[in-house]
């Protein structure tokens, strides 16, 4: 008797099954169509991304000889057509060296485009700190020391990762504007660092024998 009612079970939910199937299934289909379509574009982006990375990667290296060439305007013009064209991950690393391949030229071309990079935080505040450091080295012999120290004082905190290098490009400034205190403040800031950098470390114990010795710049 159990065997009859389990078949006519059976029985009710084959048919509620074939109900639904005739009533969902183009829903299902259409769902399924769905699924394979987005995986197979997904892939096709991926091979794209990939077949461009290559490209650009060639176009760094290309745009990298010639800089070593010492081709530097047609290296400018190379890096930043990767910067404006290439993939996302070469982008921000060619506007950097086409700022860098400006600076033997153009200083104040290079300053500006150093300046944009600072302000764009797509870039990551890695290379936002490495393009104020490079912008102020660019600056350090043409401007007061108050006008470096407003870019540079941020990158000076513990923890940033050119903070050494802010503080000396400060240390300096400070020194050649005659500003003795602010000079010590940051030639004390490099030598209590334990992680200050050896060859840094030397450079400021040695701008800290001028200034006893009364030296200026």
């Amino acid at each position: 008797m159990s065997d009859i009612f389990h078949e006519v079970d059976e029985e009710v939910r084959r048919e509620q099954l074939k109900k639904l199937w005739e009533r969902y299934q183009y829903y299902v289909i259409a769902a399924v169509v769905l699924i394979l379509v987005g995986i197979s574009a997904w892939r096709g982006y991926e091979w794209w991304e990939a077949k461009r990375a290559g490209e650009t990667g060639a176009a760094f290296e290309a745009a990298v000889t010639l800089s070593e060439a010492g081709k530097r305007a047609e290296a400018a013009e190379a890096f930043g057509k990767i910067a404006a064209e290439g993939s996302s991950g070469y982008r921000a690393l060619a506007r950097l060296r086409e700022a860098a391949e400006l600076a033997e030229q153009d200083p104040k071309a290079a300053i500006a485009a150093y300046e944009k990079i600072t302000a764009d935080r797509t870039v990551g505040p890695v290379l936002q700190d490495l393009a104020a450091l490079r912008a102020g080295q660019l600056l350090v012999d043409s401007v007061s020391y108050e006008e470096l120290r407003q870019p540079l004082e941020p990158l000076t905190a513990s923890g940033r990762p050119f903070r050494h290098n802010a503080r000396e490009l400060l240390a300096l400034s400070a020194w050649r504007s005659g500003d003795a205190a602010a000079a010590k403040r940051w030639s004390d800031m490099v030598i209590a660092d334990a992680e200050t950098p050896a060859s840094l470390r030397g450079r400021i114990e040695m701008l800290v024998a001028l200034m006893a010795a009364g030296k200026q710049a």
